[in-house]
């Protein structure tokens, strides 16, 4: 799974660097994507292909699909991971996403999210109100473990 938060630079080509428990996912390769915040989603290949056929299942007549498969299949682009364990990011995700030097890598389980540290800051503060949090995910039926 991808898991945990790891911090990060561009360097000077223009490429970040994927943390070793992040490749060894990768090994088949990545599909990246607009995220539905100011961020990038990355998933391995089978796990885009999933979320592909659920979008392409969606009625085309209805607007709303029709974005979001804009959005999301529109967006898309394969990536490579090269010898240094880097990947080089389109310029027009890298424009959605604001980032700039500093960049932060969420894991999110079967997938993960490229942030600007600008634009992540705030959701990390947000994370952190654990009075908020217990309130804003009460409802969610989390199960027991």
């Amino acid at each position: 799974m991808f898991l945990g938060q790891h911090h990060f630079s561009f360097d000077t080509n223009n490429r970040v660097k994927i943390p070793a428990s992040f490749m060894r996912l990768m090994a088949d390769g990545a599909i990246l994507t607009q995220g539905f915040d100011r961020n990038i989603l990355v998933f391995t290949k089978p796990a885009f292909q999933e979320i592909a056929l659920m979008v392409r299942r969606l009625n085309l007549a209805d607007p709303l699909a029709r974005s979001l498969h804009r959005m999301l299949l529109g967006n898309a682009s394969p990536i490579e991971i090269d010898s240094n364990g880097s990947i080089n990011l389109p310029e027009a995700l890298k424009e959605f996403a604001g980032l700039d030097k500093q960049i932060v890598l969420i894991g999110q389980g079967d997938y993960f999210e490229i942030w600007s540290q600008a634009q992540w800051d705030p959701q990390e503060t947000t994370l952190r109100d654990a009075e908020a949090n217990s309130q804003r995910f009460a409802g969610m039926d989390l199960g027991r473990v």
